[in-house]
């Protein structure tokens, strides 16, 4: 076996050991208790998901994507072990015990904000941005204040997050991923088996855009300012003529390289016929080629 075999392994086993831990503390809380382990349990599986080792969806051998259970209910057992904390910042020369200035907070003493190092690689920007614990950021993404990452989200290496955008919890964003300003990415902590919403490499998602409830945007897709992806939103493809919609069992899922924007589609009967009425729905115009790579192209100097 050779060295990089062993080291997966022992990643594996390592996986495996913390999920048998996190089950046992659900299983204490469960029964009435809590286990005097619970809380380091919980404090595990946070470095362990900032580590990016463990994550709250995987994909699958067929490139479909699930929940990792035991990760969201380790996560949720982290909220209900919490106690309610003062988490407001500290001024300098502000004595302790004096009333402090300025924003207060006010959270779970298990999820503080994030801390982050010069040598993990990130760049946070001044002006108001936050990173829950248990969230995974890769070297090399930007973030543009005000922004913020939900525990158990997961962002890799060259994605910028700019202004008042939200990557919610357990939400999976892969490389080279821009999420323009203002772009929601909805997150999902229950139920457990719930998919999270995932993005994958190279999407551009465009300003105000709101994807939710386990929607999957697959590899160089582009999402075009405005669009609101749900797992009940019909999707047209003006291309290969055909309507992607997801179900209660099954995601919406956008086609790796489509380009989506906004569009309309009239009601065809009844008294929103007779006026003339209209719904708001995407529309897939066009895959991507080297003119839309070149219109979508980040600038690289900001980086």
């Amino acid at each position: 076996m050779s060295a990089g075999d062993m080291t997966g392994l022992a990643g594996e086993l390592a996986g495996v050991s913390l999920q048998m831990r996190v089950e046992a503390a659900l299983a204490s809380v469960s029964g009435g208790g809590v286990s005097p382990d619970a809380r380091a349990v919980v404090e595990d599986l946070l470095v362990e998901l900032e580590a990016g080792s463990v994550r709250a969806a995987q994909r699958e051998a067929d490139g479909s994507w699930s929940a990792v259970s035991w990760v969201k209910q380790g996560i949720l057992l982290g909220f209900q072990l919490g106690t309610l904390k003062d988490m407001s910042p500290q001024r300098a020369g502000i004595e302790s015990g004096d009333v402090q200035p300025g924003f207060s907070f006010y959270d779970k003493d298990t999820f503080p904000v994030r801390a982050f190092k010069i040598g993990d690689g990130v760049r946070i920007v001044p002006g108001g941005s936050a990173i829950r614990r248990g969230a995974y950021v890769a070297k090399g993404v930007v973030c543009m204040p005000p922004m913020y990452v939900n525990v158990g989200a997961y962002v890799g290496t060259g994605t910028m997050i700019d202004s008042h955008a939200l990557v919610g919890s357990c939400a999976q964003i892969g490389e080279r991923v821009h999420l323009s300003a203002a772009a929601q990415i909805g997150g999902v902590l229950e139920p457990i088996n719930a998919s999270p919403v995932v993005v994958e490499d190279d999407v551009i998602v465009g300003g105000n855009c709101g994807i939710y409830e386990g929607t999957i945007v697959h590899s160089r897709a582009v999402i075009g300012a405005g669009v609101v992806l749900t797992r009940g939103t019909p999707v047209f493809d003006l291309v290969r003529e055909t309507v992607y919609r997801g179900s209660s069992e099954r995601a919406l899922e956008i086609p790796a390289g489509a380009v989506v924007v906004p569009g309309a589609r009239k009601i065809s009967s009844g008294w929103g016929s007779n006026e003339g009425l209209s719904l708001q729905t995407p529309v897939i115009v066009k895959y991507r080629d080297d003119k839309t790579d070149s219109s979508t192209a980040l600038e690289t100097w900001l980086r």
